[in-house]
């Protein structure tokens, strides 16, 4: 579990995120989400220590993060896995080396040992035998799930997406978004997304925090999402039904 308390942070005077407290329970797909400019991406780089908050701590199962010394906080980001926005895998890199390179600077473990590991985690996301191949020679949807292989290679107890759908077709968005959910509760992970996709919220949205101008606004489920009574979050719903229409024309 994730907790968070009174984050506060801002920038040149101007408030991004204003109180912000909230639990991201073990197990379950956790979701950030409001419109652009809604402090999102912010408060997820609070939690994962990319950012530290002006107010307001952060805690990795009863472990204050943003107060921990040196060793506490190296100790907590070697069980953190990582899937980027644009999955951000390294072009000089092979799909093997990408997906190993956190256990070559986090962990000792013996190079057979190693390739077990990635090509578990490969075959976990469905991708075999596609070890030598290089980023550029693979589609967007293999290279999510290549970052997704490489943030769950370390066993990793807590796992943070930021937008993962960003770029996809939606038949491989919604192969993404249940593979996240897979893996979250096989491995009895505390997963957090950040997403604006309402397809994501509607699928895999077990528990959901809405921010609005830097507020939470909301807290819930996706059973409850649609008769939540927040007008803001009823217009957030609203406007990204009408751009996936449109955007299906």
């Amino acid at each position: 579990m994730i907790k968070i308390k009174n984050i506060n942070k801002s920038f040149n005077g101007k408030i991004v995120l204003n109180k912000i407290n909230g639990e991201f329970d073990k197990g379950k797909t956790n979701l950030i989400i409001g419109s652009s400019g809604t402090g999102k991406s912010v408060l997820l780089k609070c939690i994962v220590g990319l950012l530290q908050p002006d107010d307001g701590n952060v805690f990795y199962d009863l472990r204050n993060f943003t107060e921990a010394d040196k060793e506490v906080k190296s100790e907590i980001r070697r069980e953190i896995g990582m899937l980027f926005q644009g999955s951000a895998l390294f072009d000089s890199k092979n799909v093997e080396q990408n997906v190993m390179f956190p256990l070559e600077i986090l962990t000792k473990m013996p190079q057979d040992e190693k390739l077990d590991r990635v090509n578990f985690c490969l075959k976990r996301v469905g991708l075999e035998n596609i070890n030598k191949k290089m980023a550029s020679e693979i589609s967007g949807g293999m290279k999510k799930r290549v970052g997704i292989a490489r943030a769950i290679v370390n066993n990793p107890n807590y796992l943070f997406c930021d937008e993962p759908n960003s770029g996809l077709d939606p038949q491989t968005s919604i192969l993404i978004d249940e593979l996240i959910l897979e893996i979250t509760h096989e491995f009895n992970i505390t997963t957090i997304v950040v997403t604006h996709d309402m397809n994501s919220v509607l699928g895999i949205g077990e528990k959901i925090m809405f921010l609005y101008k830097g507020e939470k606004l909301w807290e819930g489920s996706n059973d409850d999402i649609t008769h939540s009574g927040v007008k803001e979050l009823d217009d957030f719903v609203f406007i990204n039904k009408v751009m996936k229409s449109l955007k299906g024309k």
